[in-house]
């Protein structure tokens, strides 16, 4: 293995240029990042979900089932039973109970709230059923009628 090195004075070579041209490595991250600034909103703003169609699904009424009705005026009805807020967690308590008592299927809460009436009050029958230990809530609706009119 051998290496050349020259010794002397070389006083009429011109001085090597020993810094790094930044020119081309500025040009190559600008359009690093005008590509990523394109590409990474198109990323963030979709996501490939793929949503439900609407279909009215009939609603099987079981002997077991509570019907828990909430009108525009929040008064809340337990199987068409006016009751007051405090005791709805009782009654649903009651009922979780003889259910058990008796060997029978876990009662639904089926939830018919007035389409003006204010989210806190729906959300409040389901934070009794919540506090009760109900596993199966669910929302009444009318179907859609698409017919124009």
């Amino acid at each position: 293995m051998s290496m050349n090195a020259q010794v002397g004075d070389h006083s009429d070579d011109p001085d090597l240029n020993t810094t790094i041209n930044t020119t081309p490595l500025v040009d190559v991250m600008l359009v690093l990042l005008i590509i990523f600034l394109v590409t990474i909103p198109v990323i963030v703003r979709t996501v490939p979900v793929q949503l439900p169609n609407y279909r009215n699904i009939a609603t099987i009424t079981k002997p077991e089932n509570i019907v828990v009705a909430v009108d525009k005026n929040e008064n809340i009805y337990y199987n068409n039973a006016p009751i007051d807020q405090s005791e709805l967690k009782d009654y649903l308590i009651d009922a979780l109970r003889r259910a058990i008592n008796a060997h029978r299927p876990l009662p639904e809460v089926h939830i018919r709230g007035d389409k003006d009436v204010r989210f806190e009050a729906v959300g409040r029958i389901v934070l009794a059923c919540q506090l009760a230990g109900i596993q199966k809530v669910g929302f009444l609706t009318e179907p859609h009628n698409d017919q124009p009119q």
